[in-house]
């Protein structure tokens, strides 16, 4: 071989080497991106699932506040009833 055969054969491993690099390049930077948006939806999730999950919360709490108002509302006519039939022995 020439040494202008060896300089072509130098070349083409050059380019071969520079297009494998730039698309392996171009397939990590992809990735990384995917991942990224990825992780943003799963944090857009959770942070829905939580807002939600306050807002069930909140009302579970006035519920119970309101049972809680129906229940002393009961023991106190209970105690009425009981002082009533009391005084009826």
């Amino acid at each position: 071989m020439s040494g202008n055969d060896w300089a072509e054969v130098v070349g083409a491993v050059g380019i071969f080497a520079f297009i494998t690099t730039v698309i392996a390049v171009i397939i990590v930077q992809v990735a990384t991106t995917l991942r990224a948006k990825a992780a943003l939806a799963r944090e857009d999730e959770y942070r829905k699932l939580a807002e939600r999950a306050v807002q069930l919360q909140e009302a579970t709490e006035q519920r119970l506040a309101a049972i809680d108002d129906q229940l002393g509302q009961t023991q106190s006519r209970l105690a009425s009833i009981e002082r009533v039939l009391k005084q009826v022995e």
